[in-house]
């Protein structure tokens, strides 16, 4: 049986420092085709395509901790709560 990272937080990134090594070769890391998209419907998504990471919602104007995380998404939405950057497992 695989290694199951625990839910985020906390972080599961020993030794993983890049976002590719995260999806373990199973899983999405990158969404290029949700800009745009509805936050929830986002979401649904990515728990759909990466079981293995849970997503957070990030609000125009607001931050993150700069820890890179293999099992954490973050969602930065614009004013209308639709997508505004990529979202990358990180």
């Amino acid at each position: 049986m695989a290694y199951q990272w625990p839910r985020y937080p906390p972080c599961a990134s020993d030794p993983c420092t890049s976002f590719e090594c995260c999806g373990q070769n199973r899983y999405n890391t990158i969404w290029p085709n949700l800009i745009g998209v509805a936050v929830e419907e986002a979401k649904g998504i990515i728990m759909n395509d990466n079981p293995l990471v849970t997503v957070v919602v990030v609000p125009q104007g607001g931050g993150v901790l700069d820890i890179f995380c293999c099992n954490r998404v973050c969602i930065f939405v614009d004013e209308n709560y639709r997508v505004r950057l990529v979202p990358v497992v990180g």
